[in-house]
């Protein structure tokens, strides 16, 4: 205090500044009671808190220091409030929230064009896709073509090369595909109404047809004999043809199946 000032006055200040100091003490001894009466009433629940809360805490907790916090926190602990504030503190340099979304989305239309190209042209590869997408002015990136196809399930173009679509296979071999099937028939005769099954071969490349056979119970036996017809040498419908189609009718017995790829036929 200033020499200057009358020992009355001095006295005063000193008073009054004890008074206070105390004031200050009772209020925080209260406060910490307090918050043992809340903590007692919790029991092993912790206290939930929200972020807006963790803030309050952390910047009150900041202006403290570890020091004071440890014989005033009661409810949470001094490194606990610090932490709460470092992160504070970080969240306020975060950019992440202010930065925009990477590379953006390829479009539906792209996607689709993408697989088309791929489907279409199975020897390009992700470069010449990239090209061919460049001269219709889409940028994209070899990564993302990549990408695009896996998601398509669609290999490279070296995988893609060394597998046949079916498509592909019927274009090439359609001169030497034919397709057999049967199909009934009722038919009224002097014993009454009777069911035949007729058994066609056709010739996928000029659409002819042929009926290889007609039975009302066809059976191995007849089956073996239809096989030999038609890969007969001199007039039968499968001369010329190295692969015969047809569905999984078990009337397709296995000795038809074994006379027919005898002849060279490929059976499937």
């Amino acid at each position: 205090m200033s020499p200057l000032m009358p020992p009355a006055l001095q006295f005063l200040l000193v008073a009054l500044a004890g008074w206070v100091n105390q004031c200050q003490r009772d209020v925080i001894d209260y406060l910490r009671e307090e918050n043992r009466v809340l903590r007692e009433q919790l029991g092993p629940r912790r206290p939930r808190f929200t972020d807006d809360q963790r803030r309050r805490l952390a910047v009150k907790a900041k202006t403290l220091g570890r020091r004071v916090l440890r014989d005033v926190a009661s409810i949470v602990t001094p490194d606990t409030l610090l932490a709460w504030h470092r992160r504070l503190i970080a969240k306020q340099y975060d950019g992440s929230t202010r930065r925009g979304p990477g590379r953006p989305p390829v479009a539906a239309e792209i996607r689709a064009l993408i697989v088309q190209m791929a489907v279409a042209n199975r020897g390009w590869g992700y470069t010449r896709i990239q090209g061919a997408l460049a001269n219709l002015r889409h940028d994209v990136s070899r990564g993302t073509i990549a990408s695009v196809l896996r998601e398509h399930g669609l290999d490279s173009a070296p995988e893609r090369l060394k597998k046949t679509t079916w498509a592909e296979f019927l274009r090439t071999h359609w001169d030497v595909l034919a397709a057999a099937d049967f199909f009934t028939v009722q038919v009224w005769t002097v014993r009454g109404l009777r069911r035949f099954a007729m058994l066609f071969v056709i010739d996928l490349a000029t659409r002819r047809v042929e009926i290889a056979g007609i039975a009302t119970a066809p059976d191995s036996a007849w089956m073996s004999q239809i096989g030999r017809n038609v890969t007969d040498v001199l007039d039968g419908c499968l001369r010329g043809k190295r692969y015969l189609i047809h569905d999984r009718d078990p009337l397709f017995t296995l000795d038809m199946m074994d006379t027919i790829a005898l002849a060279g036929i490929c059976v499937g």
